[in-house]
């Protein structure tokens, strides 16, 4: 992989078997991430968050200096909203998702978007959900400071420049330097005098919000309260349905080709293979800072993508249940149960920890925190008469416990069951 060199579109003639289908998952990943991010901020912007939601990028003043850049070189951003009142001295971060790159290829694809390069971002984007300032819509944090953190590096934050290639690929895994950076950046700007900070993130922000969560405890004022809300960001490590380790190999990919393992945890890493580490359920457990978990129970992401990738299902018999779970056929909807009954399992220990929150609602969805819409509104998902937003600000502020697990799919009416057959 190390002398494998991209030139043009000549490189596909040199992979082998494996290495296409790696190719393949990985750019079709990377396309339904886009795609699904363009569906969500359609159906965002129906709803009523105010204009002045609209919020600039803002470039890393620090990234020459700290050498944090994007896949492409281009210089990383966020985008702030200054908080008022009673929340001027209170932050609320949240990463951007978008899944990961695990090879030369599919990485040279994604910095010629704006996944991998700061030259393809929105010159401003709407903050909604919990990055809303509107009270109605986001009653605990809507005057806080709230930043939005751009991904651009593909690897959840996590990429050391030791394991850039040198033979003219001109990527950066500058994922660790970025993180860095933006936090040398917003601690110099008062997040070093805050009172109260949540870091939350969706996807594979969600992931980088778990590998960092300490790390941004550390940084903090020891008297202020910090915790960490992962949205959608809980990997499982399971098999697809043809029995293949398709999530852990392109895991180890990605550890590998970006150089991972430096950021991971190392009482975790002292056990296990480094890409082991990246999954959530080897670390949960040793994370110290309280951590609230928000995951659908049939994630479509993890279904179209760990379940059933599209090297599992040759017949294609799967295409219309993983596109609209209302189509899936008994059997199918067998198999998404015990999909979604391992989620549940697998956090038997973390239900058990006093600090720790969760909302595992039964929706067909994937991140549910930076839309309004899932977030707090009239129509949003609940559990227990609680909707997601109701339910962290009772864990975050110690109003009561709030661990929310769903009964199975359909039971829940109020669940928003994304559609991917619509244009």
């Amino acid at each position: 992989m190390a002398n494998h060199r991209f030139q043009g579109l000549k490189w596909w003639r040199k992979l082998t078997r494996r290495e296409w289908t790696i190719a393949a998952a990985s750019l079709a990943i990377l396309i339904f991430t886009v795609s699904f991010i363009s569906h969500s901020h359609r159906y965002s912007n129906n709803s009523t968050t105010p204009a002045n939601d609209w919020i600039p990028f803002t470039p890393l003043s620090n990234a020459q200096e700290k050498a944090a850049f994007c896949l492409d070189g281009s210089v990383p951003g966020y985008h702030l909203q200054k908080g008022f009142g009673s929340g001027s001295d209170k932050w609320v971060l949240h990463i951007e998702g978008g899944g990961w790159c695990n090879s030369i290829e599919s990485c040279s694809f994604r910095q010629e978007t704006k996944l991998g390069s700061s030259r393809f971002m929105e010159h401003e984007v709407q903050f909604s959900g919990i990055l809303s300032s509107d009270p109605s819509q986001n009653s605990d944090f809507f005057n806080w400071n709230k930043v939005k953190i751009r991904y651009c590096d593909g690897g959840s934050f996590s990429g050391h420049p030791d394991s850039e290639f040198k033979n003219g690929t001109k990527l950066f895994f500058r994922g660790q330097f970025i993180w860095e950076a933006v936090m040398d950046e917003l601690l110099s700007i008062g997040l070093s005098n805050t009172k109260q900070a949540l870091l939350s993130g969706c996807s594979a922000g969600g992931l980088a919000t778990l590998i960092h969560c300490d790390d941004f405890r550390e940084i903090l004022p020891k008297d202020a309260n910090v915790k960490c809300l992962v949205d959608a960001g809980f990997f499982l490590n399971e098999k697809d349905i043809a029995g293949s380790p398709t999530i852990e190999r392109f895991y180890q990919d990605v550890v590998n080709l970006q150089g991972v393992a430096k950021s991971l945890k190392k009482d975790c890493t002292s056990r296990l293979e480094p890409y082991k580490c990246f999954f959530p359920q080897e670390f949960l457990s040793n994370i110290k800072t309280p951590v609230f978990l928000v995951n659908p129970g049939y994630d479509f992401w993890q279904i179209q993508n760990i379940l059933v990738p599209d090297s599992s299902d040759p017949h294609r018999s799967w295409v219309r249940c993983k596109l609209n779970i209302n189509n899936c056929n008994s059997q199918q909807l067998e198999v998404l149960q015990d999909f979604r009954n391992s989620l549940v399992k697998t956090l038997n220990g973390f239900h058990q920890n006093p600090e720790g929150g969760m909302f595992i609602n039964s929706c067909f969805i994937h991140c549910q925190t930076w839309m309004t819409e899932t977030w707090h509104s009239p129509h949003s998902p609940k559990i227990n008469n609680k909707t997601i937003a109701e339910a962290v600000g009772d864990w975050y502020f110690n109003r009561k416990e709030a661990k929310h697990i769903d009964c199975p799919f359909p039971c829940n009416p109020t669940c928003y069951h994304m559609d991917f057959t619509r244009g």
